[in-house]
């Protein structure tokens, strides 16, 4: 048996949620006449507190079209230096939409409001790039699912308020974060005018992202998706994923948070250092660790020449975590 902790892409629909997909009532998504895609975007929108959703494929393509609403060609958004944004998305911000971007360092991907503050670039005339956004990412995958503090992300809003900027918030796990802390959905996204949340990570739907901001934001993204390619037509099969996930599998990530606090322990490290469901573990011999523990039926990614990534999800239960560590433990 493999017992893969790679990512928490992996996961497979439920017989469940295939059962929901296949009683799915569909209608022309580009129309807008798919009701079972207007009812996951309806949920989720009232869910963040904002006016609407946009059903998209992928979240990367809720990211770059979430961000466009806020910057436009040659302007800037100002993010963590090691965000999906900057780091994850072959560049698609720029490619895209033409912005620019400069970034802030933290190694917890957190929000440094003093080193946001002092980047900041307001409208110098025709010299100089604007900010026109602080993007943020909750929880922070590449510090290891890293939760944004609500007070920091509180901060940030009031602040941008003051100046006259956006708030994007990357929200791929955001329920990860929600479970972890407690703090209502509708709280991050009162903070934020834009954002993107996944229903393909730790909700294990096998496909779907939505932008959620205002009627405005979502108008113009509309647009944009069918521009990219992204207009679907009977996707109320794969809506009807989300709706399931909503229902079945937001309140259960914390099995997922507990069995990463597992491995994170048989690696060595503070289990109490591990909010959510990843854990990077520091290693000079990545490679080789991937590769031993590859051999002993354990799949674990190298997400750098001296980090490796585990990551717990919907396909691997207790048992499973539970024989990883033996093997993580072991090597």
């Amino acid at each position: 048996m493999t017992i893969d902790l790679r990512s928490d892409t992996l996961t497979r629909p439920t017989d469940a949620m295939r059962r929901a997909m296949a009683e799915a009532e569909v209608g022309d998504d580009v129309y807008g006449e798919d009701p079972t895609v207007a009812e996951l975007e309806r949920r989720v929108a009232e869910l963040f507190g904002h006016e609407g959703a946009l059903f998209t494929p992928t979240g990367s393509m809720a990211n770059v079209l979430a961000v466009a609403s806020l910057v436009s060609p040659g302007e800037e958004v100002l993010c963590e230096a090691s965000a999906h944004i900057a780091r994850a998305e072959l560049g698609a911000h720029g490619a895209f939409t033409g912005l620019t971007m400069r970034t802030w360092r933290d190694p917890r991907g957190q929000v440094d409001l003093p080193a946001i503050r002092e980047m900041y670039a307001p409208d110098m005339g025709p010299f100089f790039v604007r900010t026109k956004a602080i993007a943020v990412e909750n929880t922070h995958n590449f510090a290891g699912g890293a939760v944004l503090p609500l007070a920091d992300l509180q901060g940030l809003r009031a602040w941008a308020d003051s100046v006259g900027v956006g708030v994007h918030l990357d929200g791929a796990r955001i329920w990860n974060a929600h479970v972890a802390t407690g703090v209502p959905l509708s709280s991050y996204g009162a903070c934020v005018d834009v954002m993107a949340v996944c229903l393909s990570k730790g909700l294990g739907a096998p496909v779907g992202s939505l932008l959620v901001g205002s009627t405005d934001a979502i108008a113009q993204a509309r647009v944009r998706r069918k521009r990219m390619g992204g207009g679907m037509r009977q996707v109320g099969i794969l809506a009807a994923a989300g709706l399931h996930a909503l229902d079945q599998h937001v309140d259960r990530l914390a099995e997922d948070h507990a069995n990463a606090r597992l491995l994170a322990e048989a690696c060595g490290l503070d289990p109490a250092s591990v909010d959510t469901n990843i854990v990077v573990v520091e290693r000079d011999d990545a490679a080789e660790f991937v590769a031993g523990a590859k051999r002993e039926g354990v799949l674990v990614a190298p997400v750098g020449p001296r980090a490796v990534r585990l990551v717990t999800h919907l396909d691997v239960s207790a048992e499973d975590a539970k024989a990883a560590a033996v093997v993580l433990s072991r090597l």
